[in-house]
């Protein structure tokens, strides 16, 4: 009998009726370490809203959450969600403390010298402000002389340093940033006006903008528009092809597009999960 995770066997059940059609776990070549353990294991920060957090009674909650059920039940295994920060994502995969760090991640010549990645999903970085504010950000360089908060380690952390040099050739001021461990915490940021605008993955802009009521907005400029997928070590074809293989599975029975439109987020589906181990691999479909 499949082992199920207790805390979240409840989205597990939901995902069931919203699939359109049955998966057998012989379709998906099971990597070795799951095959022996029955588990799925995957690191994940859940403080990341609307891919993963914790919902008002402490349950796991959100894209991801309801993607890996449905990847895990393809498998009949059971999953494990190891509560991770975002920054000690790659180089636990690298430790070997955990084979999947199921995140939205955008693929840099950097991370793909020690992990690849399996797409899932498409997004950009947008900039979301107080509604009063939202007239200060214009021309073509919005953020120049602002200050945001950016998550550790996240692209758009990595994005203010071009967005500087935009700048500073163009004579404006420079972007302030700071830095934080959780998105609520950026979140609360703007709302007490200690910073000008949070600067996140468009998709959770979306997101919080819906679930702040509209005390955030989002702005219109996008940028760094790319795939986004999980990471897993540059040594482990087995969980790549496993992990490629289940989400496949997970696309064809409907759970995927389900999932990003019970969340408001169909419009960055992708066609199908690919494996990218070097830039030239990415895709714009």
């Amino acid at each position: 009998m499949k082992k199920t995770n207790k805390l979240i066997a409840p989205v597990a059940g939901a995902l069931l009726a919203l699939s359109t059609g049955s998966v057998s776990a012989a379709d998906i070549t099971v990597s070795p370490d799951v095959a022996e353990s029955g588990v799925l294991t995957i690191a994940n920060t859940l403080d990341y809203a609307p891919f993963e957090y914790l919902d008002e009674k402490g349950a796991q909650a959100g894209i991801i959450v309801e993607l890996a059920n449905a990847v895990a039940d393809a498998m009949n295994v059971e999953l494990e969600i190891q509560r991770t920060p975002f920054p000690s994502m790659i180089p636990g995969l690298a430790a070997g403390r955990f084979s999947v760090a199921w995140e939205t991640f955008s693929a840099t010549p950097e991370r793909l010298e020690q992990v690849d990645f399996v797409m899932f999903l498409k997004a950009g970085v947008a900039a979301s402000t107080l509604p009063a504010k939202v007239e200060e950000f214009s021309g073509d360089y919005p953020l120049c002389g602002k200050s945001v908060g950016v998550s550790a380690g996240s692209l758009a952390d990595f994005l203010v340093e071009k967005l500087n040099a935009e700048c500073t050739a163009n004579s404006l001021d420079v972007v302030e940033k700071s830095v934080f461990n959780t998105s609520s915490d950026i979140v609360q940021a703007v709302l007490s006006g200690r910073i000008d605008a949070r600067l996140d993955d468009a998709t959770a802009s979306s997101f919080f903008e819906i679930e702040s009521k509209g005390k955030l907005v989002v702005l219109p400029t996008l940028y760094e528009v790319s795939p986004l997928g999980m990471a897993i070590a540059k040594d482990d074809p087995d969980t790549a092809n496993m992990m490629q293989e289940a989400l496949a599975a997970v696309f064809e029975n409907g759970t995927y597009k389900a999932v990003l439109d019970k969340f408001g987020m169909g419009a960055y589906a992708i066609n199908e999960p690919y494996l990218v181990s070097a830039m030239d691999d990415l895709r714009q479909d």
